[in-house]
């Protein structure tokens, strides 16, 4: 049986302030998921979150995690 490779999880961690940026940019900080500054989360690689990432990319570093296959 074949199994299907899990999609790629991206690591994105908040690097800049978002003090003098519109309130759009900072509701897609929040939606996000950041709370603090230099706080790093993972999401699922989705066209959803790219999209999030490219309209505050100036604010973001951003990392793909690519899972371990399982082998047995």
């Amino acid at each position: 049986m074949k199994k299907s490779n899990p999609a790629p999880k991206l690591r994105i961690q908040w690097v800049k302030s978002d003090i003098g940026y519109s309130e759009d940019q900072r509701r897609v900080v929040k939606s996000l998921g950041f709370h603090r500054l230099n706080q790093t989360v993972i999401h699922e690689d989705s066209p959803t979150i790219r999209g999030m990432i490219q309209k505050i990319q100036h604010m973001l570093k951003v990392d793909i995690e690519v899972a371990k296959s399982e082998t047995k």
